[in-house]
């Protein structure tokens, strides 16, 4: 893991939407820590070093360390509450971890040299249809991302959920379909009837 992240939370005592409005009107975010056989912690989060952590792609997947006081752990992002129309956070689920047991995350997709791709070079189109994948792993194994290499994906080229490659240690959460597709290449707009009919063909 190429970075880290340290959020500094403050325990709270009182819960309730009163509460939680109050914490909001002074710049905090309420949230709560679960998980690793303990029970659950009320703490809040500064609104602003919550916001600029979430700048970063790789908060959201990451093994995080959560100070509280004198006390560190280390938790993983599990859920996030936004203002349905304004930018403010308005509460932050923390999810304890233990690093010899499993963790279940989803994990974004990178497209790599998509500007070398064969079937861009030749006037195709990239169509992610799949940005991130759930999957399970040893917390030491969690990674901030899965690139998907496109350099050889010609016209009509599909990559399915199946043929993602993943890093060592990582699996992916399910299976239920892995002949979905995460990435294709169709033809420009405009094409041919043939080329057309080669793409439905590629598809099937």
């Amino acid at each position: 893991m190429s970075v880290s992240f340290d959020v500094m939370a403050q325990p709270r005592t009182t819960a309730g939407k009163g509460a939680s409005r109050r914490l909001r009107r002074e710049g905090r975010v309420p949230a709560i820590v679960y998980g690793a056989r303990r029970a659950p912690e009320m703490v809040s989060v500064a609104h602003n070093e919550l916001l600029k952590h979430l700048e970063h792609e790789a908060f959201y997947s990451h093994v995080l360390d959560l100070k509280i006081g004198e006390a560190s752990s280390k938790v993983v992002l599990k859920d996030l509450q936004r203002h349905p129309a304004k930018p403010f956070i308005l509460h932050v689920d923390f999810m304890r971890i233990s690093q010899d047991e499993k963790l279940r995350m989803t994990v974004p997709l990178h497209f790599v040299n998509e500007d070398k791709c064969q079937g861009i070079k030749k006037g195709g189109k990239a169509s992610h249809t799949v940005t991130e994948i759930e999957v399970t792993c040893l917390p030491r194994d969690l990674p901030e991302f899965i690139a998907i290499d496109m350099t050889d994906l010609d016209m009509g080229g599909i990559v399915h959920l199946s043929e993602v490659s993943m890093p060592p240690g990582v699996e992916l959460a399910h299976a239920a379909r892995p002949d979905e597709p995460v990435v294709v290449i169709h033809g420009a707009r405009g094409g041919s009837d043939e080329e057309s009919e080669d793409e439905g063909e590629a598809a099937e």
